[in-house]
């Protein structure tokens, strides 16, 4: 399991991604901290901008998917994107992640599907 540190433009772009991960089942959770402070040196400049922070939950085979589907969502030129190894955690929720990112529909649009039958 790991957890995924991405760095977006704002909250609403930060939802998008986050939604947009657990729905395709990459991640089973996304965490958004709408309001971070980034302070960072960018072509020269010491640059301060106002960001949010969203952190997704997922297994280790996911992160390249994740890592593509965040370059084509992400309005950043170099998004942050970070791997962080989780070396413990709660069995049950591990078990949780690992079942949340199994292929197949999402559970939401399976039930979804299911009400129309």
């Amino acid at each position: 399991m790991i957890i995924i540190y991405i760095t977006c433009k704002n909250k609403k772009e930060a939802e998008k991604i986050g939604l947009h991960l657990v729905k395709k089942r990459l991640a089973a959770c996304a965490n958004i901290f709408p309001l971070i402070k980034s302070i960072f040196g960018w072509n020269g400049k010491i640059e301060k901008k106002n960001e949010a922070a969203l952190i997704v939950k997922t297994i280790k085979n996911n992160f390249s998917k994740v890592e593509k589907e965040i370059k084509g969502l992400s309005s950043f030129a170099t998004p942050c994107i970070l791997e962080i190894s989780i070396a413990r955690g709660s069995k049950n929720y591990l078990n949780w992640i690992e079942k949340e990112t199994k292929r197949g529909a999402c559970p939401v649009e399976q039930l979804r599907l299911a009400s129309r039958h």
